[in-house]
């Protein structure tokens, strides 16, 4: 019988003796052989997991998203049975299956024309960017631009999945050069933003985001939770010592030598 993934692991746990049962890339091998699967996979749905620790033949119910958005429960043995050789990526979800494609395109809506013809990942000014949202997010950029060299002025990362409307996503600071969007969030004026729906608003944003080989990292304030290993905690004021944090971020994800060559 199948079990919930916080529950397999946690039971991998006892029966290893080890926080860590199974290696992050024990299973790469395995898993390359499925490239739709691997984009289909993320961490953040699946308990901070990711697929490479996951044993093919493990019988545990992970959670996946299709290209389009959906969401579905199955089994890793359930994923690998579904057409591999298929040119259609809607073979590979079962929503998309059912309805031909169909039903996709009627729950994606209307694609905005604004966008521009650019290869997945690149940065670019988008028409469509909202402006800032707040004085600190204004703050953020300006003391980050006072140590970091970056190509200022971008708004928009060009992506291959839709997000709402848009083959686009909007982070708050583009880091070109590295790759990185730079998120602040705050729960706002009346404590609305950012939490519940539309935490899983900006959890999509960032899986997105990965998609397209960027990373992110959030300046999350006050008492939101962090989404993503390289979130920072932040009180609400932009401090040179948040400055410096965000930028050991940029290292962990980069590298040192990377990100010393853009240091000011």
């Amino acid at each position: 019988m199948p079990e919930r993934v916080e529950s397999w692991w946690a039971r991998r746990q006892w029966s290893k003796s080890a926080p860590v049962p199974y290696a992050v890339g024990q299973f790469r091998v395995d898993w390359e052989r499925y490239p739709v699967l691997v984009r289909q996979f993320h961490p953040d749905l699946n308990h901070g997991i990711t697929l490479t620790q996951v044993p093919p033949a493990a019988d545990v119910y992970l959670l996946w998203q299709c290209d389009v958005g959906h969401q579905f429960v199955a089994t890793p043995w359930e994923q690998r049975q579904r057409p591999g050789q298929s040119r259609r990526r809607s073979t590979w979800c079962p929503d998309c299956a059912a309805g031909a494609g169909g039903r996709a395109r009627k729950r994606t809506g209307r694609l905005c024309e604004k966008t521009p013809a650019l290869a997945i990942g690149e940065p670019f000014v988008s028409e469509c960017a909202p402006k800032p949202a707040s004085a600190a997010e204004a703050i953020l950029r300006q003391k980050l631009a006072s140590r970091l060299e970056f190509e200022a002025g971008f708004t928009a990362v060009r992506v291959k999945q839709q997000f709402f409307s848009h083959l686009e996503v909007w982070p708050d600071i583009v880091l070109a050069e590295l790759r990185v969007a730079i998120e602040y969030d705050t729960t706002g004026r009346d404590g609305l933003e950012h939490v519940g729906k539309r935490e899983a608003i900006d959890r999509r944003k960032d899986r997105i985001l990965r998609t397209a080989g960027w990373e992110v990292v959030r300046v999350r304030c006050g008492k939101l939770q962090l989404l993503g290993v390289h979130d920072v905690a932040a009180s609400g004021t932009v401090t040179n010592a948040l400055i410096e944090r965000v930028i050991e971020r940029l290292r962990e994800i980069r590298g040192d030598l990377i990100v010393n060559c853009y240091l000011r």
